[in-house]
């Protein structure tokens, strides 16, 4: 990777180097501006290396969803493995958590899936366009994703298939013969599924954020590892201040997922940023009975996928400080239901933690700071990251140029919590 000198003045300094920060980096070069992103580790090593590597058409519902009071009972009992959630940080968190479960009004569902609608379609044509720039064309697999019930999930499938279809989402409906058509390798363990058509999946969500990296490098961007300590406004533009240096830019792009608020605490800023960690697990594929493509189990809340790494498990969401000790309990419940349908050998390599940020409505921050002028904030995109990053760094590119972003960014504007 190209390395920025000590010093340097640029046009935009992006701070962070996952597939939010990077493609902000790679937007901005794309429009002629001189571009550094920064990270104290490599592109793609933190969040954006532990996902289901979907390039998902129909997340344009969020967690917070009126779903979310019919289930709220059994999540109370922190025994799903969907979410599971830690009572001194729920405690301590309590307006954040209030204004999550307010966010889940009926009335709030249809502006934030449209508006992520408009995020994920730019983001995926982008992604589709990007990968085959970087070379990276062998990763991406057009096989879509399925969601797939244990039980009697037919009603589930029918009302999110129309759900979707009232976006343009197209996807279908299969039986557990159709299943077995579709992945002839598993064990018939569904009874029903949805099969996302226009969602795609790569083979190695980090690989896929480095060769982004490695286009914006060749491109003329440059791609500095160091710790980041500050950022300061003066009167042409920013300071960043880095452990071995600075760097003199016209405008910041504050792209640190879940480390975005600490940052901006300083500046007077704060940021009501929670935390959807996850973990993952790999394990030996089984040559003679591939995997296909992505399977979210819907009953047991984790999805299953062939990775280059082997096959990756990733489990459901659990709410806590960023930066609490592992707790592998969802991890541990769901692999034994991961093997009853796909056979796999031993695990390899380290089970992986991360956190995830997210906002009291599960919309991103893509936009100007409120009180300083070359500031800009894109962060927020919850579990989603890896998808809706392009369409992110793309609307921040588009705004520091004073151009129109490729989509409607009003439901996402910084101001709507901070001042």
């Amino acid at each position: 990777m190209t390395e920025g000198a000590p010093g340097q003045q640029v046009d935009v300094v992006v701070l962070g180097a996952g597939m939010v920060g990077v493609s902000a980096g790679l937007a901005a070069r794309q429009r002629g501006l001189s571009v550094i992103v920064v990270d104290r580790r490599e592109p793609g090593s933190e969040t954006s290396f532990g996902n289901a590597g979907i390039l998902s058409s129909g997340s344009i519902f969020p967690l917070n969803t009126p779903a979310l009071w019919k289930n709220l009972l059994k999540y109370l009992s922190n025994q799903h493995p969907a979410l599971r959630w830690n009572l001194p940080w729920a405690v301590a968190n309590a307006g954040w958590v209030m204004r999550f479960l307010a966010s889940a009004a009926p009335s709030q569902t249809k502006p934030r899936a449209v508006a992520l609608h408009g995020l994920i379609s730019t983001s995926l044509k982008l992604h589709r366009d990007w990968i085959v720039q970087a070379g990276a064309g062998h990763r991406i697999r057009e096989t879509g994703w399925l969601k797939a019930w244990r039980g009697d999930g037919v009603a589930n499938a029918k009302a999110e298939q129309a759900a979707l279809a009232e976006y343009g989402i197209k996807s279908e409906v299969l039986d557990r013969q159709a299943i077995s058509a579709l992945e002839p390798n598993i064990i018939p363990a569904y009874r029903v599924g949805l099969l996302h058509t226009q969602t795609a999946s790569v083979d190695s969500p980090g690989a896929v954020v480095r060769d982004y990296a490695s286009m914006l490098a060749g491109g003329g961007g440059a791609i500095r590892q160091s710790e980041i300590r500050q950022i300061e406004p003066q009167r042409d533009g920013w300071r960043v201040q880095l452990a071995d240096g600075e760097i003199a830019a016209r405008h910041v792009v504050v792209a640190l997922g879940p480390w975005s608020a600490e940052l901006l605490r300083p500046l007077g800023y704060r940021v009501p940023l929670a935390f959807e960690r996850g973990y993952h697990q790999h394990f030996v594929p089984n040559p003679a009975r591939k995997l296909l493509r992505p399977i979210h189990d819907a009953d047991g809340g984790f999805v299953m996928t062939p990775m280059e790494q082997g096959i990756r498990v990733t489990c459901g969401v659990e709410l806590t400080a960023r930066d609490a000790p592992s707790n592998f309990s969802q991890l541990d419940v769901v692999v034994p239901l991961a093997r009853s349908v796909i056979e796999f050998g031993d695990a390899v390599g380290e089970r992986w933690r991360g956190a995830r940020p997210t906002l009291p409505d599960s919309l991103p921050m893509i936009g100007p700071a409120p009180r300083h002028r070359g500031l800009w904030l894109a962060f927020g995109n919850q579990h989603i990251g890896f998808t809706t990053g392009p369409g992110t760094g793309a609307a921040i590119a588009a705004m520091i140029a004073g151009g129109a972003p490729p989509f409607d960014t009003q439901a996402f504007a910084p101001s709507r919590y901070i001042a």
